[in-house]
């Protein structure tokens, strides 16, 4: 992957263990194995992390979870780039106003819709369908960035 100025990503089933907003009201918990990866990405991308949650719990958990898996010291990411909505339309919207160079994703419906507007997707899927030829997939981010 050739880092662009800017990078979004999500973060659930992408940074996070959990997949859904529901199972962030009782948790959060970062991926031990895409810390290197978020780390590597901050030095040489202004990276952006977005989730859409259900409450403002959920969303302190979530920032608990990233600052003590260290990905705000010594990952360099900035706690002002985490951003958080309450819908998958947010998320989306979000990605649209910051118009990053990269987009990485695990809905397949925000990464069909923003396939034409964003000039590399990444698709985090056990499938291994092409939504359209500016999106890559993969089963995970770091898999992606170890191949």
């Amino acid at each position: 992957m050739e880092c662009g100025k800017k990078v979004t990503r999500q973060l659930l089933g992408v940074i996070l263990e959990e997949n859904t907003p529901e199972e962030l009201q009782n948790q959060a918990t970062v991926k031990s194995s895409v810390l290197e990866v978020v780390s590597e990405m901050t030095k040489y991308c202004n990276l952006y992390l977005m989730e859409g949650v259900l409450d403002d719990e959920s969303q302190m958990r979530v920032l608990t979870a990233l600052e003590n898996a260290g990905i705000f010291t010594s990952g360099g990411l900035v706690k002002d780039k985490v951003l958080f909505c309450s819908t998958e339309n947010g998320r989306m919207s979000f990605v649209w106003q910051l118009e990053p160079d990269w987009d990485i994703d695990s809905n397949p419906e925000i990464t069909s819709q923003l396939a034409r507007f964003i000039r590399h997707r990444l698709h985090i899927t056990t499938k291994t369908e092409r939504i359209a030829s500016n999106v890559h997939s993969s089963s995970s981010l770091e898999l992606f960035f170890t191949v």
